[in-house]
C-alpha cells in the first residue's frame, strides 16, 4: 500500500481489496440518471457536466490502456494522454474521466469529433484539435481496488496520486448546489451540472448516485435511414432517429440541421454501406422516398423538447458517437 492509502481511517481502509493483476476494476463506468431534481440535501457534490466521449484508463508499470464506454482501446487516437499518464511517478493506477476538446473555454463535442476518427500517429500530430482529458474518479491505486471507498474519499486520493499539467486536468467540484448552481452554470454556456452522492461507492452500471442536470435536452439517438437530398444540398435531406424499447426501435423523428457539406458525404457513404430494403423502425414512418439502413450508428442530438407523441422538437446533429453500442440507446426520462 502507498503512504496514500495508509493514511485512510481504519473503517475505510477494511473496505479497501487487493486488484487482481490483468483484470479490469470495472468493465464498464458508473453512468449518471437524467434527472429533474433540483433540490439537495449537503451530501451531494456537484461538477461540470462535460461534453466529450467517456475513458477508464489503466496503467499498470509501463503500461497504459485508454478504453471506451464500450470497452474499445483509444490509445491510438489520443496518444498524448497515453503519454502523459505513462509520465507520471505513480505506476499502478485506474481512473475515470471525459476525453474533451475545448472552445473558448467550453466542450466543444463538435471540434472533437475531428480527433475521434483519427488513429495514425502522424494524422493525430498533424491535426489541430488539442485535447484533455479531465479526470474524476479513482477506481485503482498501487494494487487496491477503492471502488468501495466513498466518492469524496476517492476524489481526494485522486488530486493526491497524480500530476497534473496538460492534457491532464483535475476535475474540481462544488459542496452545494441546486437550482442557483445550475443556473448559474446554463449562463456560462456550459452543459449541465452532475451531481453525485459524496458518500456513494463505484458502480460500473447507471446509478441514481449520481444525476445528470441538463442545461437543454441532449442525447443519442441511432439513425435508421435517411430522405433525399433537395435542392442543391448534398449527401441527403435529413436523418431518419430512433431509440430501442427492448427489441424495438423506436421512431423519434429526422434532423436535417447541423450538417456541413463534408459530413453530410461522409455520413451519406457510411449509411450506403448500410443500406436496408426496408424500415427497422418499429413504428411506420411517413416519410417519402426514404432510404432505410441498418441500425449501426449513434449519432448525439440535441433538442428542446419531445412532442406528446414521442418525436424531437427542432433537433440538431451535433456529431456522431463510437463509445456507445447502438442497442444500448434508449429514451433517457428523468427520475
Amino acid at each position: 500500500m502507498t503512504d496514500l492509502l495508509g493514511s485512510l481511517p481504519e473503517d475505510q481502509a477494511r473496505l479497501l481489496r487487493h486488484a487482481v493483476p490483468g483484470v479490469e476494476l470495472a468493465s464498464r463506468p458508473m453512468l449518471a440518471t437524467l434527472s429533474d431534481r433540483r433540490d439537495f440535501p449537503g451530501d451531494w457534490i456537484f461538477e461540470r457536466k462535460l461534453d466529450g466521449v467517456r475513458v477508464l484508463a489503466v496503467r499498470e508499470g509501463e503500461r497504459v490502456r485508454l478504453l471506451s464506454r464500450a470497452g474499445n482501446r483509444l490509445d491510438a487516437t489520443y496518444p498524448e494522454i497515453v503519454d502523459a499518464l505513462a509520465a507520471q511517478p505513480c505506476t499502478d493506477f485506474t481512473v475515470d474521466g471525459e476525453i474533451v476538446a475545448f472552445t473558448r473555454g467550453r466542450t466543444d463535442f463538435a471540434r472533437l469529433q475531428q480527433r475521434m476518427g483519427l488513429t495514425r500517429r502522424r494524422d493525430v500530430e498533424a491535426s489541430e484539435v488539442a485535447v484533455t482529458y479531465c479526470l474524476f474518479d479513482l477506481l485503482g491505486l498501487e494494487g487496491a481496488d477503492t471502488t468501495r471507498l466513498p466518492l469524496r474519499t476517492r476524489k481526494s486520493l485522486l488530486r493526491r496520486a497524480l500530476t497534473y499539467r496538460a492534457p491532464l486536468r483535475l476535475t474540481t467540484h462544488r459542496n452545494e448546489g441546486g437550482a442557483d448552481l445550475l443556473a448559474d452554470a446554463c449562463a456560462r454556456g456550459w452543459e449541465g451540472l452532475i451531481a453525485k452522492r459524496a458518500n456513494s461507492p463505484y458502480s460500473p452500471r447507471r446509478s441514481p448516485d449520481w444525476l445528470k442536470l441538463k442545461c437543454s435536452l441532449e442525447q443519442e439517438f441511432v439513425i435508421g435511414g435517411f430522405s433525399a437530398p433537395g435542392g442543391s444540398r448534398a449527401g441527403f435531406g435529413a436523418l431518419l432517429l430512433g431509440h430501442f424499447e427492448g427489441e424495438d426501435l423506436r421512431y423519434a423523428g429526422k434532423v436535417g440541421t447541423g450538417f456541413d457539406r463534408r459530413t453530410l458525404l461522409a455520413l451519406r457513404g457510411a449509411l450506403d454501406q448500410l443500406a436496408l430494403p426496408a424500415s427497422p423502425f418499429t413504428d411506420r414512418v411517413r416519410e417519402a422516398g426514404a432510404h432505410w439502413a441498418e441500425p449501426a450508428l449513434v449519432a448525439q442530438i440535441a433538442f428542446t423538447e419531445w412532442t406528446r407523441d414521442g418525436m424531437l422538437r427542432h433537433p440538431r446533429f451535433l456529431g456522431l458517437r463510437y463509445d456507445k453500442p447502438p442497442r444500448d440507446v434508449v429514451r433517457e426520462r428523468p427520475s
